[in-house]
């Protein structure tokens, strides 16, 4: 996917609002290759581990990524939220 190319200037506030919502999508899609390869992660360590406190490592890091993630996705939904009534529905 090609990073959408935002221009400053005189843009006009419908093309300002999809900028924003376009940047929260992009966002979103970041973070849900993180949590992939935070699936990958356990899947390897799952595998390869030889203790016990391999895994709880790898359990404790993958929970605080995850624990980080949520927090960033309730940002992105109240960023998302200001807009709600912003947009002009046109037939």
């Amino acid at each position: 996917m090609s990073m959408p190319v935002i221009k400053p200037g005189e843009g006009t506030r419908d093309q300002a609002i999809t900028d924003i919502i376009t940047s929260v999508a992009l966002e979103q899609t970041a973070l849900s290759h993180i949590l992939n390869a935070e699936g990958e992660k356990i899947q390897k360590i799952v595998a390869e581990a030889k203790t016990v406190e391999e895994l709880l490592a790898v359990n404790k890091s993958v929970n605080s990524m995850v624990d980080s993630i949520t927090k960033l996705e309730l940002l992105l939904q109240n960023k998302l939220q200001l807009f709600e009534g912003c947009l002009n529905e046109q037939p």
